[in-house]
């Protein structure tokens, strides 16, 4: 190892000492093993074939990617994992793309809030979940899918975005109107980076509500398969432990996303003003 590149693995081992963060680590991997001990305990005390112990898990797990079963249209994991990762991109973009334009203006100008309010409360309450035979007719095995994750996604990112620039400190748009401030000035240098936490706030939510929304699509049907598709044949063929397996799938994709989602916090905090 290359004496830069050891003196840099020694400073972070420093720094996760001297902050207590390898104690989180620590935590979290007793957290995960002890979850897997119950699992593995229940497992054995049920003593049934439709709750598989870690181990069949994850026997299926590994099988998953080597090859499907085209008889019955179950296709290999990293095809499932392609399929249900495009569609996640494709809605979740979607919603956010219509959601940021929507929620600014609604939470900044009455006018918009007027017009944009009463479509929302109307369709808000409905699970995106219940659209999902609607799109499939309408939209096809293709398009159905990818608008019910933007439905999933899009309502908790807008709420966010207003309830954020509604939060904006007064003190602070007093001040940008005391010196002068155009009102549009105000917004992108006040308001937008003010409301940048409550954005990513309304993208983690949305990450999560997005996962189930793909599962749920997927199970009742999807062209080009998919993870959901795939828990949905293994569940028709009683194959509980393929089943669980594309469970945990479906657990470590969401896991990624989220990560992501927060890289993506720290990436844009510097431009707000914050370290």
């Amino acid at each position: 190892m290359p004496s830069s590149s050891a003196a840099r693995y020694k400073s972070r081992v420093t720094y996760w000492f001297k902050t207590g963060k390898y104690k989180d680590i620590m935590v979290m991997a007793a957290s995960l093993v002890g979850f897997i001990a119950l699992w593995w305990i229940a497992s054995d005390i049920a003593n049934t074939t439709y709750l598989p112990n870690p181990a069949q898990v994850f026997e299926a797990l590994v099988e998953s990617f080597q090859g499907g079963n085209p008889q019955f249209g179950i296709l290999p994991m990293q095809q499932n994992i392609e399929a249900s990762i495009t569609r996640f991109v494709e809605g979740f973009a979607l919603a956010f793309a219509v959601a940021l334009p929507v929620g600014l203006l609604m939470g900044y100008l009455r006018f918009g809030e007027d017009i944009g309010r009463p479509i929302v409360e109307i369709f808000r309450p409905i699970p995106p979940i219940a659209w999902v035979p609607f799109f499939l007719i309408i939209l096809g095995s293709f398009w159905g899918p990818i608008w019910t994750i933007f439905l999933g996604a899009f309502f908790p990112i807008l709420s966010n975005i207003i309830f954020g620039v509604r939060s904006v400190d007064p003190t602070l748009l007093d001040a940008a109107k005391t010196l002068g401030a155009k009102r549009i000035t105000i917004f992108t240098k006040v308001v937008l980076p003010s409301t940048v936490p409550f954005i990513m706030a309304g993208v983690t939510i949305g990450v999560g509500i997005a996962w189930m929304c793909i599962v749920a699509a997927e199970m009742l049907g999807a062209e080009g398969g998919g993870v959901g598709s795939y828990i949905q044949a293994e569940n028709n063929l009683s194959n509980y432990p393929e089943m669980f397996a594309g469970m945990v799938v479906i657990a470590i994709l969401g896991i990624v996303t989220l990560g992501i989602a927060r890289i993506l916090e720290k990436q844009v905090s510097p431009w707000r003003g914050k370290k």
